[in-house]
């Protein structure tokens, strides 16, 4: 098993959030209110990344040069799939 490095960080939160966090956690939505933000801040850490990719793609979607790109790399597999199956000659 590894260790994992921790460090204590200090934030300021709404306290009726606060008050929210406990009362999950008191009803055992996490082991402890450490492990309750690990696990709310990663999954937002996650999302944000999926919400960054998905506007690369939706910008990559509509660059003539990278769809020009992407059509070469297609239509070289059309070469290969033109080929006949060895087994079925």
């Amino acid at each position: 098993m590894s260790v994992r490095k921790l460090q204590k960080v200090t934030y300021s939160l709404p306290e009726d959030l606060i008050d929210r966090v406990r009362s999950v956690v008191r009803e055992g939505a996490a082991p402890s209110y450490s492990a309750f933000v690990e696990q709310a801040l990663a999954d937002r850490v996650r999302r944000a990344h999926e919400e960054l990719l998905a506007a690369e793609f939706r910008t990559a979607g509509s660059d003539p040069g990278f769809l020009a790109d992407v059509g070469r790399a297609l239509g070289a597999f059309d070469l290969v799939d033109e080929k006949p199956n060895r087994e079925q000659t």
